[in-house]
């Protein structure tokens, strides 16, 4: 089938461009004897999980315990989660998923660690841990000055193992010039570096630095400091990505494919594709470089100004060839948050359509 031909709205995945925005990143890792880790919740399919793995990732960084189990069931050996847990019922299942794989779970604060030993002991299990490290984003994690403290604390929990340190640039996602992303990339080299050297004075040694953002990857990849990278949006790429330098219109592999349905006013259009499908995302933790919701592919001319929830509103500056029924492909700000609002993605090579692609691991897969 033509591509041009679907029904819309469709959110679709350039299977070309997306193995290649892989191929690229396992590369680099490759040949910086990095290992590559994808954060999963960008795509939350198992079908392209199992195309990372064979393209050569090592591991996986989980964003819901959902996906951790995905990723196991898939074949993964080693498996992160990204966030700590306090719940009792998803401790179980964290725990439970540790007789079956290598399981890490990222760590800041002490009472968790022992809510985690408790539930390893009852279930004759070991889990391994990874301590989060606040390099000044203060989300979760540590100062880097009490990490060696932490660390020295949690050899107390016998059924809990010490894997390594772990951060997350997410303020790379505010900045809106070079010269700020560098200084971004810098800070999470010198940071992770410092409290690597903390604790192997202190007596640690055989752990893991693991960090990574898509904007930070280039920047920071040769960087010694640094073993095992969590790019997520990489296979995709997105409108974000393109207003932080990290990527090209070329590059971004995620679109959703939309029909002019009417066209109100001379420098005003609506399509079939809204917030339900492109989401509202102009930047997580605020960027002045996004301008409206997505780039409409082909039409620089075109802005996407407003969303309702199935309708997009296209504001045109100057002139435009489009008109009623002309079909247009929208890269959306935030591509994580595209995918997570569809069941499928269809896969195309050349404008021609190859297959269907679950996304099989949104949502809360447990009914209660």
């Amino acid at each position: 089938m033509f591509l041009y031909d679907l029904e819309t709205p469709a959110i679709l995945l350039d299977l070309d461009i997306a193995e290649n925005n892989l191929r690229r990143y396992q590369q680099s890792c490759t040949q910086n004897n990095k290992a590559l880790w994808p954060m999963v919740k960008t795509h939350k399919s198992t079908a392209l999980l199992k195309k990372q793995m064979d393209m050569g990732a090592e591991g996986f960084l989980c964003g819901t315990i959902d996906e951790c189990e995905m990723a196991v069931k898939a074949g993964a050996k080693k498996v992160m989660y990204a966030y700590p847990t306090a719940n009792e019922k998803n401790i179980q299942r964290i725990v439970a998923l540790a007789k079956k794989a290598d399981i890490i779970i990222r760590l800041d604060h002490i009472a968790v660690a022992g809510l985690l030993q408790k539930e390893a002991e009852k279930q004759q299990a070991f889990l391994y841990y990874s301590i989060i490290v606040d390099m000044n984003f203060h989300r979760f994690g540590i100062a880097p000055e009490k990490v060696t403290d932490f660390a020295k604390e949690m050899k107390a929990f016998a059924n809990l193992k010490f894997f390594g340190i772990s951060t997350h640039p997410g303020q790379i996602y505010g900045c809106t010039t070079q010269q700020e992303r560098e200084a971004v990339s810098r800070l999470e080299c010198e940071t992770m570096a410092n409290v690597a050297s903390d604790l192997k004075n202190a007596g640690f040694s055989d752990f893991y630095v693991t960090s990574g953002s898509t904007p930070t990857f280039a920047l920071t990849v040769a960087h010694p400091s640094i073993q095992i990278y969590h790019p997520g949006n990489y296979i995709y790429h997105d409108a974000i990505q393109i207003a932080l330098g990290s990527a090209k219109e070329e590059d971004c592999s995620l679109s959703v494919l939309t029909t002019i349905i009417s066209h109100p006013s001379e420098d005003t259009f609506l399509c079939d594709a809204g917030a339900k499908c492109l989401g509202l995302d102009q930047g997580a933790h605020g960027n002045t470089a996004i301008n409206g919701y997505g780039i409409v592919k082909g039409h620089p001319e075109v802005t996407v100004f407003g969303l309702s929830e199935e309708v997009g509103k296209l504001k045109v500056h100057g002139s435009t060839t489009l008109s009623i029924g002309d079909k247009i492909e929208i890269i959306p700000n935030h591509a994580c948050s595209a995918s997570n609002l569809t069941n499928w993605l269809v896969g195309v090579r050349n404008q021609s359509v190859i297959e269907q692609i679950a996304v099989d691991v949104r949502g809360n897969s447990k009914k209660k």
